[in-house]
């Protein structure tokens, strides 16, 4: 009976371990484009059914930006980092019932399966982005399993090539096309037919809506065989500084409030479709 006791607690240690080593990546964190040292909340240890989880990727070189080390942060993928991130999952704690994790969580698509941890990524500043072949295939394996992508804060028609040569890479043969009105993805929590462009935090000095020249706003997507959104795609808008700036109280609370709702609406939706 003791051998058997001893055996069977083996068993369940030797489970317990197997569950923490092939479980979530624990938390960790870069210094940001804009804030290198943000302080943590209070209680950022206490884990939650959803995370913000963020893309991490490299960046193409542009001579208008320096370039860095994008696995080292202070790259394009930290734009508005950590700070958009926490005020999001904040909204998420405060307008729904999900239990949100205060702080986020950096993924890189070449740390093994870690990405398969997180059913809603959000990657920044796409327009930017340059995924290896081996990335590509990691996200195109993740969303064929489910997962889901929001990307954001691209402007005009340098970006937007830049972010498609990605994306093709992703997915060759799924079309990008205007999600429609009608589809669920605006009308989980709130009802969001009526959409404006929203533009960045660079709006309180230019008093423009757009940059570069993507003057009208795009909501797009990629969908799956079944007629699930994939891939959400918010062209010409900043919903990165929506979130971010949320608490500025020089940046219109109009664009904050509906760049709110869209992250609401494209959460509930990852998680229910």
């Amino acid at each position: 009976m003791a051998r058997s006791l001893t055996a069977a607690a083996l068993l369940l240690a030797l489970s317990v371990w197997l569950c923490a080593a092939t479980g979530p990546a624990p938390f960790r964190s870069y210094p940001g484009w804009e804030y290198y040292d943000f302080p943590l909340p209070p209680d950022w240890k206490q884990p939650g059914e959803w995370v913000f989880a963020r893309l991490m990727y490299p960046s193409v070189r542009f001579s208008d930006r320096p370039y860095t080390d994008w696995l080292k942060g202070e790259a394009n993928w930290t734009m508005d980092y950590p700070r958009s991130d926490r005020h999001l999952s904040g909204a998420i704690r405060r307008l729904t019932r999900i239990a949100a994790r205060s702080v986020e969580q950096p993924v890189n698509l070449d740390d093994d399966g870690d990405v398969f941890d997180w059913p809603w990524l959000y990657g920044v500043e796409v327009g930017h982005w340059d995924l290896t072949d081996a990335q590509a295939a990691k996200m195109r394996e993740y969303l064929l399993r489910g997962g889901f992508f929001m990307c954001d804060d691209f402007h005009g028609t340098t970006e937007w090539e830049v972010f498609t040569d990605g994306m093709k890479k992703v997915f060759p043969d799924r079309p990008i096309v205007e999600i429609e009105n009608k589809d669920a993805i605006f009308h989980t929590v709130y009802d969001l037919d009526d959409r404006y462009q929203v533009p960045g935090e660079q709006f309180v000095k230019s008093r423009k809506t757009y940059e570069h020249n993507g003057t009208v706003p795009h909501w797009r997507g990629i969908y799956d065989d079944k007629g699930r959104v994939m891939v959400a795609m918010c062209f010409n808008m900043d919903l990165g500084d929506s979130w971010e700036h949320a608490d500025n109280p020089e940046y219109p609370a109009q664009f904050s409030e509906l760049g709110i709702r869209i992250g609401v609406d494209y959460v509930i939706y990852a998680m229910t479709h």
